[in-house]
């Protein structure tokens, strides 16, 4: 039985999924996600020592990525060759991008979305005080490139139009 589930075997029972005969290639996956705030972006005014928030926050996103395979039970855990998160103000909130990058049996599709998302969690979390009112919205692949799907997504033209 295949079901819409890659991590369910054919008896119902929860798997990781076996990548042992694919091959390696180039895989690349891009995400977004947006941080919708009430408060002046100016709100997020350098900490003790003039370290800056959103700084934190792609550097929180670097790591995330880099640790996916502990944060998400049946995850494969990759060596990854690129992690980059960019955080950029507008107003009325903060849109928070990651691109991973990895020569892999498996793509990085979750290690894209888990940067943005912890991303974003450690920019509520320094909004806490200045706007308790805060959200994350719209964490959604906005591509992923390689394998055997090749290159799919939102930022992809469809082959039906």
């Amino acid at each position: 039985m295949k079901g819409p589930f890659s991590h369910i075997d054919a008896t119902g029972k929860l798997r990781m999924v076996d990548v042992t005969n694919k091959r390696p290639t180039k895989r690349q996956a891009m995400a977004r996600c947006l941080v919708v705030t009430v408060a002046d972006i100016g709100a997020l005014e350098p900490w003790v020592d003039g370290i800056d928030p959103l700084h934190v926050a792609r550097v929180a996103g670097v790591h995330a990525a880099k640790r996916t395979s502990d944060l998400i039970p049946l995850c494969h855990s990759l060596n990854l060759n690129d992690v980059d998160v960019r955080v950029n103000t507008y107003e009325g909130g903060i849109e928070i991008s990651a691109s991973v990058t990895a020569t892999q049996r498996t793509g990085v599709e979750m290690e894209a979305l888990t940067a943005c998302a912890f991303a974003a969690l450690s920019i509520v979390d320094s909004l806490q005080k200045s706007d308790p009112y805060a959200r994350i919205d719209d964490l959604v692949l906005l591509k992923k490139e390689g394998g055997k799907s090749g290159t799919w997504g939102r930022l992809v033209e469809s082959p039906n139009g």
